[in-house]
């Protein structure tokens, strides 16, 4: 169920060494520079992506002429 690198047990060795590294007082303020970069990270590629679809030609449907009969 749990292959690859992500098992529980990787997981808690990764906590365990980032508490190591950082210890409990840093570890509030990394996630909270972690939560920062991610919210610029993605509003950057937003304003891209809408720039992007800003520089694409718009297509402007045909009025086709109706016939009656």
């Amino acid at each position: 169920m749990f292959s690859g690198i992500f098992q529980p047990t990787h997981l808690v060795l990764i906590l365990v060494v980032v508490l190591i590294i950082f210890g409990p007082g840093k570890l509030p303020d990394v996630g909270k520079a972690m939560g920062n970069s991610l919210r610029e990270f993605r509003r950057a590629t937003s304003s891209a992506m809408e720039e992007e679809e800003d520089k694409k030609p718009q297509v402007v449907p045909t009025q086709e002429t109706t016939q009656t009969k």
